[in-house]
C-alpha cells in the first residue's frame, strides 16, 4: 500500500468557480481517497508539502491524433509502422509533461497502443481510441491521391493511416465492429468536408441518414458513442438527429444548431489551436496548398463559435486536434480560448466536461473521494492567471497518474 497527503494546497476543479484553500488530500493505491479542510494522518504516508500552491486534477484533452507525427498526414502512410508507433510514444510522453493524463483519441490509435500505456510500455496520458476513423469514399478521410482508383479492400488501400473509407450501411456496420474489436472505446465518423483533407469542399457532408444510424446503433449495442468531425449547421444538425453524441470542431456553427445540440444534451469539442498553428507554420512544414486555401473557411470563426455555444449552454468539451511539430502548442488553446470563455470554463472543459464525455465522470477530471489520483500541481492560481497552463509544463512543478509521480521536483 502506497500512500501520499498533498498538504496545505489550494483546490481548482470543475465542481465550483472558486480556489479552495487551505486543503489537504490523501492518495492511496492510485485513488484519491480524501478531501479535507483539516490536516490528514496517515500512518507511513509521504507528505507533499505545497505550501498553498493550486492542486487541480489531471488534463484531459479530448480529441488528439497521437499517430499524426507529421503535419502532411497524407504521408503517413510511407513510414514504417514500428518508427510510426516509436514517435506515437514521444508525441505523448510530452503530452503527459503537460499535464495532460488523459486523451481521447479521435483517429489512428488502437487498442495496442492504449494497453502499452497501461502496462507502463510507453509513458504518456491514459488513451481512449477511436481506431481508425470512418469516411465515405472522397470524404475528409480520403487522402488517397485522385489516380489511385478505389479498391474492394479500400480500408486497407494505400495512403491511408487515420481512417479507414466504408460505405453502404452493410459496410459500415462491419466496419464498426471491427474497430471495436480492436480496442476502440468509442467511434469516430466524418460527417462534413475537412480541412487537411485534399478535395471535399468544407461544405460537403458525410454518410446518408441510413448509413449514420447504423453505426450508432453499432455503437451503442457495445455501450458507447459516436463523434463526427462536423463543420455546418447542417453537417452538425442532420449528426445529431442520427444519434452522433458528440460534435468535434463546430466551427461553423449557428445559434439555433447550438440550441438543437443542448436540447440533445449533447457535446461539442472545439479545437482552435490547431487552426492558428496551421495558418502560422503549415506550409513551412509541408500542409498543402489546397488545405491551406480550405483552412480561412474555418479558422475566424472559431471564436465566434464559442460565443454561440456558450450562450446556448452547449457542453463544450476541449480538445486541440494538433499535427506533428505543432503538438508543442497544446496548451495554447486554454489562451485562445481565453478570448470568449471565462478561465473556469476553461478549465472546467478540461476536467469534468471532458470527463462526462468520456463516460467517466467521477473517476477523472476532479479532486473527489473515489476518483483516479489524477492530479497536477501549479505554481499560482489558474483562475486569475490562465498562462500557468500555457507551454510544456513549466509551471507544473507535479505531475501524478493513477498514484504515480511522472513529475516532481529533484
Amino acid at each position: 500500500m502506497t500512500a501520499t497527503i498533498f498538504a496545505d494546497c489550494a483546490i481548482v476543479d470543475g465542481s465550483r468557480a472558486e480556489r479552495r484553500e487551505d486543503h489537504h488530500v490523501l492518495v492511496e493505491d492510485g485513488l484519491i481517497r480524501e478531501v479535507s479542510d483539516r490536516p490528514i494522518h496517515c500512518n507511513g504516508a509521504e507528505i507533499v508539502e505545497l505550501r498553498g500552491r493550486t492542486l487541480m486534477p489531471g488534463l484531459i484533452d479530448a480529441h488528439v491524433h497521437v499517430m499524426a507525427v507529421e503535419v502532411a498526414v497524407g504521408r503517413l502512410s510511407e513510414r514504417p509502422p514500428t518508427l510510426l508507433i516509436l514517435q506515437a510514444a514521444r508525441l505523448m510522453e510530452a503530452m503527459l509533461g503537460r499535464g495532460f493524463t488523459t486523451v481521447r483519441d479521435a483517429g489512428g490509435a488502437d487498442g495496442g497502443l492504449a494497453q502499452a500505456v497501461e502496462d507502463g510500455l510507453v509513458k504518456g496520458p491514459r488513451l481512449f481510441p477511436s481506431g481508425l476513423a470512418l469516411s465515405q469514399t472522397g470524404g475528409h478521410g480520403d487522402t488517397r491521391p485522385r489516380t489511385q482508383p478505389a479498391e474492394p479492400c479500400a480500408c486497407c488501400a494505400g495512403g491511408l493511416s487515420l481512417s479507414r473509407i466504408t460505405d453502404g450501411v452493410a459496410e459500415c456496420r462491419r466496419a464498426v465492429r471491427d474497430e471495436l474489436r480492436k480496442g476502440a472505446t468509442q467511434i469516430k465518423i466524418m460527417a462534413s468536408g475537412g480541412v487537411a483533407s485534399p478535395y471535399d469542399p468544407i461544405w460537403s457532408l458525410g454518410y446518408s441518414a441510413e448509413e449514420v444510424r447504423a453505426i450508432v446503433e453499432e455503437a451503442r449495442a457495445w455501450r458507447t458513442y459516436v463523434m463526427a468531425h462536423a463543420y455546418t449547421p447542417e453537417a452538425i444538425r442532420r449528426s445529431i438527429d442520427f444519434g452522433v453524441r458528440s460534435i468535434e470542431h463546430g466551427n461553423l456553427i449557428d445559434r439555433p444548431t447550438a440550441e438543437h445540440v443542448a436540447g440533445a444534451e449533447a457535446f461539442v469539442v472545439p479545437t482552435l489551436v490547431t487552426y492558428e498553428a496551421l495558418y502560422r507554420e503549415g506550409r513551412d512544414f509541408g500542409f498543402p496548398e489546397a488545405s491551406l486555401a480550405k483552412l480561412e473557411e474555418v479558422r475566424e470563426a472559431g471564436l465566434r463559435s464559442l460565443e454561440i455555444l456558450t450562450a446556448a449552454e452547449v457542453k463544450i468539451g476541449f480538445g486541440t486536434d494538433l499535427l506533428g511539430p505543432l503538438h508543442r502548442h497544446q496548451s495554447r488553446e486554454f489562451m485562445i480560448r481565453a478570448e470568449a470563455m471565462s478561465p473556469f470554463e476553461i478549465i472546467r472543459s478540461a476536467t469534468a466536461v471532458n470527463a462526462e464525455l468520456l463516460n467517466r465522470a467521477g473517476e477523472i477530471g476532479m479532486i473527489t473521494p473515489g476518483a483516479r489520483a489524477d492530479l497536477i500541481v501549479v505554481d499560482g492560481d489558474p483562475l486569475t492567471d490562465l498562462g500557468l497552463l500555457d507551454g510544456q509544463g513549466e509551471h507544473l512543478s507535479h505531475i501524478m497518474k493513477d498514484g504515480v509521480f511522472y513529475k516532481r521536483p529533484a
